[in-house]
């Protein structure tokens, strides 16, 4: 079957998903749990050969912890399902009801947005998230893996596929592709692919802006800081650095840049560089930095804009709030951006001010997740200002339609004067 039949085949069978019933959605949802389990040492097979052959190939650490898809994932995401499963279903909820007369109503209801494609590198797990959102959002989905997880990949989604499939679930409903010829055509394919999610590089996700005229959802770089405040608490703010920066250093949520105020660095710095040590972590500071404790490396302007995915940070003093929120409205990607501090009024003015998806006090930046959000899982982060921002769950995944319910009525009546327009909020939801 060539890509154009593939993207044909999703969106005939996404018209038909979009009113599937909830119940027959969280069937098929189980039974994935349930194959995800039964074929557990399949995967991890299919898995072993991708890392094998990235090791040979010398793949990027970070990308190579990525890759990993082993028990404790496969795990992770069957516990995410089940948490899919206990949400509520989007589809079909009455956002706004209005009376435009007596006998004349309108309804603002939610719907899928139909053909979703959805192109991420390396993280097999982002596949089983991603496809299972979309199922219980009534979307079709197009899948393209990085080449490095092909093995992985073609065997979630057989799983993924057969399982909904024998749920009756529509036949097509979800496609996997696997070339970059694929991506290039599918990019072309605006009449019928509704919306493009890219998970990857910044140049990545610019190359699929920049060769498609079709919407756009997520982001690029994950560039997140946090802040210490002269007013913090000193074990909180230790404790919430290290946390954000190593407990999973290779992902979009993990701090890069920790600012900290003049005023507590003295204080702080020693003790933040010990336990930067003993997770083995790289520091770049600047000189008042440097001036304080020994760093590994200068900061100079590129640091500040820099996604390192490692175990490696930079740290920069500030003169204050003012100039920490300018720091991070210039160099962060608007992903997630955290304040330490015990004055409440500052937190106020960090969180109107900092332009992020995602503004946090008094905890790691770690927690911007859809699954930590209770979203059930999440297909990806948008850092965009329309339609849906910050972890991109079930909600980001609808669209909405009005739907009027009438008696014969006619716009002549209003026009000339019979008739007039009470538009008048109702209480109801949509009900035929």
């Amino acid at each position: 079957m060539s890509i154009q039949e593939s993207v044909k085949e999703v969106k005939a069978a996404s018209v038909v998903l979009a009113a599937v019933e909830t119940e027959r959605k969280n069937s098929a949802l189980r039974a994935i749990q349930e194959a995800l389990l039964e074929r557990k040492q399949e995967i991890i097979k299919a898995n072993n050969k991708d890392l094998e052959r990235s090791e040979k190939e010398k793949l990027d650490p970070p990308l190579l912890k990525r890759l990993k898809f082993q028990e404790d994932k496969i795990q992770g995401v069957v516990d995410g399902i089940e948490s899919l499963i206990q949400l509520k279903d989007p589809v079909g909820e009455t956002l706004q009801s209005t009376a435009i007369d007596e006998d004349l109503e309108l309804y603002k209801v939610s719907c899928p947005i139909g053909v979703i494609g959805v192109i991420f590198e390396s993280r097999p797990d982002a596949l089983v998230q991603i496809s299972t959102l979309c199922l219980k959002s009534g979307n079709g989905v197009l899948l393209k893996g990085g080449s490095e997880a092909k093995e992985t990949n073609r065997i979630l989604f057989e799983i993924i596929r057969q399982a909904a499939e024998e749920a009756e679930i529509p036949k097509g409903w979800i496609q996997l592709m696997e070339t970059r010829d694929d991506v290039n055509v599918m990019l072309k394919m605006d009449e019928d692919i509704d919306l493009i999610i890219p998970r990857g590089s910044n140049d990545f996700v610019k190359y699929i802006m920049d060769h498609s005229n079709i919407p756009v959802l997520g982001h690029a770089d994950g560039i997140c800081h946090l802040y210490i405040d002269g007013e913090a608490e000193v074990e909180m703010a230790l404790s919430i650095a290290v946390d954000s920066k190593t407990q999973y250093v290779s992902v979009c949520n993990a701090t890069e840049t920790l600012l900290i105020d003049r005023k507590i660095a003295k204080e702080l710095l020693p003790s933040l560089r010990d336990r930067l040590k003993e997770k083995d972590v790289t520091i770049v500071g600047d000189e008042e930095v440097a001036a304080v404790i020994d760093v590994d490396e200068t900061a100079g302007e590129q640091d500040w804009k820099t996604e390192y995915l490692d175990y490696k940070i930079a740290i920069k003093t500030v003169d204050g709030l003012e100039e920490a929120i300018e720091h991070i409205n210039t160099y962060g990607s608007g992903h997630t951006d955290a304040i330490v501090t015990t004055n409440k009024s500052k937190v106020q003015k960090f969180m109107d001010l900092v332009d992020s998806g995602n503004v946090f006090w008094n905890c790691s930046t770690r927690f911007s997740d859809g699954y930590r959000y209770g979203f059930g899982a999440e297909v990806g982060i948008s850092t965009n200002k329309i339609h849906a921002r910050g972890p991109v769950g079930l909600d980001g995944l609808l669209i909405y339609k009005y739907k009027m319910i009438g008696h014969g009525n006619i716009v002549d009546d209003y026009e000339s004067g019979k008739k007039t327009y009470r538009h008048r909020p109702l209480n109801k939801s949509f009900k035929l």
